[in-house]
């Protein structure tokens, strides 16, 4: 019944096309006839005259007037149609549909009812909807249809849109930041003859030209660290990665992600310098350091602890992980139910104790630092902890926000941790780290002391939002394809 009702106006709507046509007027034009300004500045323009242009989202018809209300992205306006005022082309008016973008000029008054209106003298259709659009959004259930169906969200629902402007202005204060910084941003290879720079499965493709086997990008770490051998001293890059995963409520398969990187540094001033851009970030996006982060109110504005991971863990679990044996550290992960492979070393399972079991404790701003050498192939070894790196990951809120360290930049030691990577238990061996022999021979002309940090814009934007769902922080997240009947007319 309803795709019944739907032919129906469009069929009508159509005609309405085919009959404005027939009158030598464009539904569709290019050009607008005259200049138009914003509606909340037209709305502070009383007894003045003014033009705006946006989409029709009411339509009430009295007799020989009809009032519009239109909306753009700064907000809405009333419009008042009058026949004696508009002669022939009050017609035109009738031919308006909900949904139809319009441009028009007049008087701003206000009604006796206190609504600010134009006194509309000249008009123009500038694109006719064919389609209607739906009268009870706000009561749909359905959040798939809001995601597959992104732009009638945005339309209607202004927290959606609001969300997105905060994303914006956090990927632009994140530049200005970095920039004030002396930081350089740069662009690297989305497709890649071997992918790296992260423990993920990637996404296979083929290139004709090359004839060659590629693969979409997970990280472009090993492509910014060439650039460090090549001169930059402090780079960055805001970027698509792509990991053939698992999709949850914190995981999509295409994501963005924020990576920069300093010479002469080490995982400590990485942190300092992540620390001072969340405190920025708060401060010229949200206007505050304080944030709500699920139920709770957390502010980042305060100095952010630093702990080891094996300190944390006695804490929060009271089990000193360092003077355990491996089959201590099983037996406490089962009986815990820690989910085990079977054949991790001691280093896995700690981090996997800690991953499964502290995490979601660390609710304040927490950097929890110094992590196993088995799950860090590419951060330098700790100077006084054998088996252990100069490692870190940034919680609040019992959420992980940022990860990090002090690179390695020994090329001999860089390619055991690789193959050291590839007999590593894990549940696909396409996840682990590839030995690049390219990243190699440019490591081996020499890397300066560095630190570097992954920052995933979708769980900043999650955070900055306390929104808890990736989907709701990407415009266009992936979705299983929705089969659609395809009408063949002759």
């Amino acid at each position: 019944m309803a795709e019944q009702r739907l032919t129906e106006i469009k069929k009508i709507r159509l005609e309405k096309v085919k009959k404005l046509r027939e009158q030598g007027i464009e539904p569709y034009p290019s050009k607008l006839l005259f200049q138009k300004e914003k509606i909340n500045v037209v709305r502070d323009s009383l007894s003045k005259k003014g033009a705006v242009a946006g989409r029709v989202m009411s339509f009430r018809e009295h007799g020989n007037i009809i009032f519009l209300d239109i909306t753009d992205d700064s907000g809405t306006i009333q419009l008042f149609f009058q026949k004696k005022l508009l002669l022939d082309k009050y017609s035109l008016v009738k031919s308006l549909d909900i949904g139809d973008f319009l441009l028009a000029r007049g008087e701003v008054f206000k009604t006796g009812a206190g609504e600010i209106t134009i006194n509309v003298e000249q008009f123009q259709l500038l694109s006719k909807s064919i389609r209607p659009l739906p009268s009870s959004w706000h009561g749909l259930s359905d959040t798939e249809e809001r995601f597959r169906k992104r732009y009638l969200d945005l339309l209607f629902n202004s927290e959606v849109r609001a969300r997105f402007e905060i994303r914006t202005k956090l990927v632009r204060e994140i530049r200005n930041y970095l920039d004030n910084l002396s930081y350089q941003e740069v662009e690297t290879p989305t497709l890649q003859t071997l992918y790296g720079g992260a423990n993920a499965k990637p996404f296979k493709t083929h290139l004709n030209a090359l004839s060659t086997e590629m693969y979409l990008r997970i990280a472009d770490e090993l492509y910014l660290k060439r650039l460090i051998v090549g001169g930059y001293e402090r780079v960055y890059e805001i970027c698509k990665d792509f990991r053939n995963e698992g999709m949850d409520l914190t995981h999509n398969p295409e994501f963005t992600m924020l990576e920069f990187y300093e010479t002469y540094a080490d995982y400590l001033r990485i942190m300092e310098v992540t620390e001072g851009m969340f405190k920025h970030l708060a401060k010229t996006v949200l206007g505050k350091t304080e944030m709500e982060i699920g139920k709770r109110k957390i502010d980042i504005g305060k100095k952010w602890r630093r702990v080891e991971m094996t300190e944390i863990i006695k804490e929060e679990l009271g089990l000193d992980v360092l003077a355990e044996q491996e089959a201590g550290l099983i037996r406490y992960a089962k009986e815990n139910n820690v989910p085990l492979l079977g054949g991790e070393t001691k280093g896995q399972l700690i981090f996997l104790l800690f991953e499964h079991l502290v995490t979601d404790k660390l609710i304040e701003p927490t950097w929890v630092i110094d992590y196993p050498k088995e799950v860090s192939p590419l951060a330098k070894d700790h100077p006084k902890k054998k088996g252990w790196v100069e490692r870190f990951e940034g919680y609040i809120g019992g959420k992980e926000i940022c990860d990090g360290w002090s690179e390695l930049t020994d090329p001999v030691e860089q390619r055991a941790r690789f193959l050291a990577d590839v007999k590593a238990v894990r549940k696909d061996q396409e996840e682990a780290q590839k030995v690049d022999e390219d990243f190699l021979e440019a490591m081996e002309y020499g890397m300066p002391p560095t630190g570097g940090i992954g920052i995933g814009i979708d769980r900043l934007t999650m955070f900055f939002t306390n929104t808890w769902s990736i989907k709701e922080v990407i415009l266009y997240p992936l979705m299983k394809v929705k089969q659609r009947k395809i009408k063949i007319t002759k």
